[in-house]
Parts: C-alpha cells; sequence; structure tokens
C-alpha cells in the first residue's frame, strides 16, 4: 500500500514551510490551534501525495488552503485546480481563503471554517 500522507520525502519541506510562514497564515493558525475550532485538531503543513496543504484535520478530513501572491501568478490557478483535485481524489474536503481574506475579514474565515466542520 502506497503511503498518501505526511510522506517522508516531504519532510523537509514541511519543516522548512513551518519555520517560514506568511503572516497570513501565521494569523489563521493562531485560531485553528489548540482545538479551539470545534475541539478538532488541525495540523500546519500536512501532505498529501506529493503536496502539502497549509492546514488539515485528520478527523473531519478538511484541507485549508490560503492563497497568497504566489498563487496568482500565471499557471499557477491550473497548478492549483490540479493539485486540489488530486488531493480532494483522496477523500479530502478542500477550502481556500487568500491572504486578503484573513487580513480583512477574519471572521468570516472562521465562519466557514465553522460551517464546514458543523456540516461533517
Amino acid at each position: 500500500m502506497t503511503r498518501l500522507y505526511n510522506k517522508s520525502t516531504e519532510t523537509l519541506k514541511r519543516k522548512n514551510l513551518r519555520s517560514n510562514m506568511p503572516p497570513a497564515e501565521v494569523i489563521l493558525w493562531s485560531q485553528l490551534k489548540g482545538r479551539q475550532i470545534g475541539g478538532y485538531k488541525f495540523r500546519r503543513q500536512y501532505s498529501v501525495e506529493k503536496f502539502v496543504v497549509d492546514f488539515y484535520c485528520p478527523e473531519l478530513k478538511l484541507a485549508i488552503e490560503i492563497d497568497g501572491e504566489s498563487h496568482f501568478v500565471e499557471g499557477a490557478v491550473e497548478r492549483d485546480e490540479e493539485r486540489q483535485r488530486i488531493v480532494e481524489s483522496t477523500g479530502i474536503r478542500f477550502v481556500r481563503f487568500t491572504n486578503r481574506d484573513i487580513y480583512e475579514k477574519l471572521h468570516g474565515v472562521l465562519c466557514k471554517i465553522n460551517e464546514c466542520v458543523n456540516s461533517s
């Protein structure tokens, strides 16, 4: 059986991403860590297949991705769609927000995450 989650080949990538989280991810992580949302444990920089998602709740099979500037350059949308399709093919639900959503509408972001949690 092929291992899908947190492959050892992605360990250094995950560690580097955790050490260099963008400000929007730091803000959202402060709201997710410590089981603050519905009592569920979220992990940061979790790998699925060859991809790393920003946040993941194994119990809910819910991935949360924060799209910064790098997600809006040429070709990025197509890569993101393919990545999301592959992650979702493993049975994981995927929800996306932008940096701007985190900075300007954090309450709305948390409400949307709560909706995802409550619909499980």
